[in-house]
């Protein structure tokens, strides 16, 4: 048993839980289960947090993803272009849509896409960028929005681990065409099973997923499109507008535990995550980059610290990516990435005597 383990959903509940018992309770007095007034607020308040026009709450973050993906028109014959070092369905979703993903290689500070190789991959099949604000920490979207711009390319931003962060002043899900959120219990806003939402201030692009995500139909019974079953339903609806409350206060408390850790671990041979200054990072995930990463966990797991690996194997080395022919050493920076990087344990509830002990069994590692 870790006695700190990488997160503890536990004590989020327990810190609000007499208001998420009460609107659980609501919701099921309601009688209405799929689809209501609290998916509605939701998607109000969403779309707001992140400067957008429209919320559209959907199951889960990788249906988000395709369903944004699908309104696009995205389909067989098209690339689109993102990142090699991300959770997998980032490129599930383009694959899904019969499309071919196109890796760029990542930036070594802020493991998002190194926007200095993106145009290169353009080609006259490229039809859109999906930029990943990975941990946290947003994407590089002005010089991508430019390249966008330049060849006519759609821009979905994945902020799934990056609600509530901010660059250059504005929120993520406010630069792109469309945005997607992942609420999986994990997340900075996370709910208590699956739950998505696109945001967007297309209005033509909100009604088309409307439409997709209750079977293509509008109105019911009637099929314009072929779609999906993908509806945020009442439950999780409620129990995140509670959270969502809380949330700006969560991340600082997040960040101000980053910070911490970055003065405490000043000095030892551990690359910490760099905070770039025209951005607010949110810390998703608090992430270190070292040369014996098994040794340092193993160190670690021994003092009952637990740690996280994000990602293992780079995408474009996955099995199934095989036929895309990429080898080995050609996005060096994401496959360094996913040898070195081990991810310390960092939430909100977290006490500041337990960063200092992570932080001392990582100084002892070293000595």
């Amino acid at each position: 048993m870790n006695d700190i383990p990488l997160l503890d959903l536990k004590a989020q509940y327990h810190s609000i839980k007499e208001e998420l018992n009460q609107a659980a309770i609501g919701v099921m007095e309601s009688g209405r289960y799929v689809l209501g007034p609290e998916v509605a607020a939701l998607e109000r308040e969403v779309a707001s947090l992140s400067d957008a026009k429209h919320g559209i709450g959907v199951a889960n973050g990788t249906d988000a993803l395709l369903l944004a993906l699908d309104a696009m028109g995205i389909g067989p014959g098209d690339e689109v272009i993102t990142s090699p070092f991300t959770f997998f369905a980032t490129a599930e979703v383009i694959s899904q849509r019969g499309a071919t993903p196109v890796f760029v290689d990542i930036d070594p500070d802020t493991y998002n896409l190194d926007i200095h190789q993106l145009e290169e991959k353009v080609t006259a099949r490229t039809k859109a960028v999906i930029p990943v604000h990975l941990f946290g920490q947003p994407a590089d979207m002005d010089p991508v929005n430019a390249i966008a711009g330049q060849y006519g390319l759609w821009v979905l931003e994945d902020a799934a681990q990056a609600i509530g962060a901010r660059y250059n002043g504005a929120p993520v899900g406010s630069h792109g065409h469309a945005a997607s959120y992942s609420f999986f219990p994990t997340k900075n806003l996370g709910g208590y099973g699956d739950g998505g939402m696109i945001v967007t201030s297309d209005d033509e692009l909100a009604e088309k997923i409307r439409i997709l995500r209750v079977h293509g139909s509008n109105p019911k019974y009637y099929h314009s499109m072929v779609g999906y079953n993908s509806r945020l339903d009442e439950l999780q609806a409620a129990l995140l507008r509670v959270k969502l409350k809380y949330l700006s206060r969560w991340n600082e408390d997040r960040r101000e535990r980053a910070m911490l850790y970055d003065r405490l671990l000043e000095g030892l041979p551990v690359v910490r995550p760099v905070a770039v200054g025209n951005r607010i990072h949110i810390y998703h995930l608090y992430i270190v980059q070292v040369e014996d990463r098994e040794g340092m966990a193993a160190h670690l797991r021994e003092r009952g610290i637990a740690t996280g690996v994000y990602y293992p194997v780079p995408l474009h080395l996955q099995n199934v990516y095989r036929g895309l022919g990429y080898d080995e050493g050609d996005l060096p920076v994401a496959e360094a990435a996913s040898k070195r990087t081990l991810a310390l344990p960092l939430y909100p509830e977290m006490e500041e005597e337990m960063v200092m002990r992570v932080a001392d069994a990582v100084k002892e590692f070293f000595s």
